[in-house]
């Protein structure tokens, strides 16, 4: 298989990137940004919390994989017989990090100097994975502080109660990190088994922005990366159900004011209907929450909320939700009104004017992340595995009207399909 870059324009913003199907079978998303002194990368897979329940052949059963895992093996990959990723990193004067969500994990870095070097370490620490019992052991003891930790979090807790009252079945409603329980089961075997499973360079994508040369990228990549093995995975259906567990859940964690999250189910579509979908959601979630809206004005103006209510789309593989949350000592009185603002919208229609601010907002939204490194590399790696180039989310926001994003609401959401979450003091 031979290296081929495709040039990527797009005509309203006057701007391109280059897709790159590499020769050892790995995609790279390039966009080099003129007058910019820093450079931002990303290198990750299809593979998150939820990820629990998989075949890798054909004729092969499904098995089922200790939560937590996908966020543990992010941990332990930076590690190396030698020395750590990060002690490798403060000879470049890069800043690295990663995370794993509940469909990818993703490890980067920036910097405005010694781009090819950083760039290096970054593909060779992720291709090259090194656990023993030992240091296995060790981190089962460090991750359980992090779990013990978010238990104690209210932001966190009032999230994931909420997910626990939406969802029946979907892994989506279970820690990233798992249960001390879960993290117990894990070994270094089982850490090598869903490397080589979901590590695969077919199944992964490298997104960089800023000041580079794409000449240095494939240097890099020629050097470090090795052609990778033919690639099967299919993900259990959990056979989730539309209706909500439960329409309240209440927890008591030493917060000064209750705090709240309302979450509105939706019927999942594809990844990539869900993902390009989510741009109609915002701006209805916009129109209806935002500040300068009715509903927003009536609960301030009572007191029943402040300046931290807000409101976004939680969205993925196999899950989307609308959240709305915040403070309030009277959360059931907020949830009735918020359910009644989304009922009368989908009856009644939203307001020219409204829409227009709404539309306005979150186009820019999407416009000034294609002004920044950041925004750029994060853009072109979350639209990568969904299968939405970057420009259709832009353009997605630019060409909705009240009637696209009134029947994309109709068709995925209901008011009563709804859940309340309440943390009180």
């Amino acid at each position: 298989m031979n290296t081929t870059v495709e040039k990527i324009e797009n005509e309203r913003l006057g701007s391109c990137y280059y897709k790159v199907k590499h020769s050892s079978g790995l995609t790279m998303l390039l966009a080099p940004m003129e007058g910019f002194t820093t450079s931002y990368a990303m290198f990750g897979t299809a593979y998150g919390s939820v990820d629990t329940f998989i075949k890798t052949d054909e004729k092969g059963e499904f098995k089922k994989l200790p939560e937590g895992i996908a966020h543990y093996l992010e941990h332990k990959l930076f590690e190396s017989e030698e020395c750590s990723a990060f002690d490798r990193y403060a000879k470049t004067g890069a800043n690295a990090n990663a995370f794993t969500s509940f469909d990818r994990t993703s490890y980067l870095f920036t910097c405005s100097q010694n781009f090819k070097e950083s760039l290096e370490i970054l593909l060779d620490f992720v291709t090259h994975p090194y656990f023993t019992a030992e240091t296995v052991a060790k981190e089962q003891g460090i991750i359980g502080q992090e779990i013990r930790m978010y238990d104690d979090s209210p932001d966190w807790r009032v999230l994931f109660n909420l997910l626990g009252a939406i969802y029946h079945k979907n892994p989506v409603k279970i820690d990233i990190a798992g249960t001390k329980e879960s993290i117990a089961q894990i070994t270094a075997d089982l850490l090598y088994d869903c490397y080589n499973t979901f590590y695969n360079l077919h199944n992964m994508v490298l997104a960089v922005a800023g000041n580079f040369e794409i000449d240095d990228v494939l240097k890099v990549a020629d050097s470090v990366l090795k052609p990778a093995e033919p690639f099967f995975l299919e993900r259990g259906d959990c056979g989730e159900p539309e209706e909500v567990v439960t329409n309240f859940v209440e927890q008591h964690l030493p917060v000064s004011v209750p705090m709240f999250t309302v979450g509105f189910k939706g019927k999942t579509g594809t990844e990539a209907e869900n993902y390009k979908g989510s741009v109609l959601d915002e701006i209805f979630l916009e129109a209806l929450f935002d500040d300068y809206t009715d509903l927003y004005r009536g609960l301030y103006d009572e007191g029943a909320i402040n300046a931290t209510f807000g409101s976004e789309v939680f969205c993925g593989r196999n899950y989307i939700t609308l959240l709305v949350s915040g403070e309030s000592r009277e959360p059931e009185k907020v949830y009735e009104k918020v359910k009644a603002g989304f009922a009368e919208a989908l009856e009644h229609g939203i307001p020219e004017d409204v829409f227009e601010c709404a539309q306005k907002s979150v186009y820019g939204r999407y416009l000034r992340a294609t002004e920044r490194v950041e925004g750029v590399t994060t853009t072109l790696f979350n639209g990568y595995f969904p299968g939405v180039d970057m420009y259709e989310m832009i353009e997605a926001a630019a060409t909705a009207t009240p009637e696209t994003v009134l029947e994309r609401i109709r068709n995925t959401y209901c008011a009563e399909n709804s859940a309340l979450s309440v943390i009180r003091p």
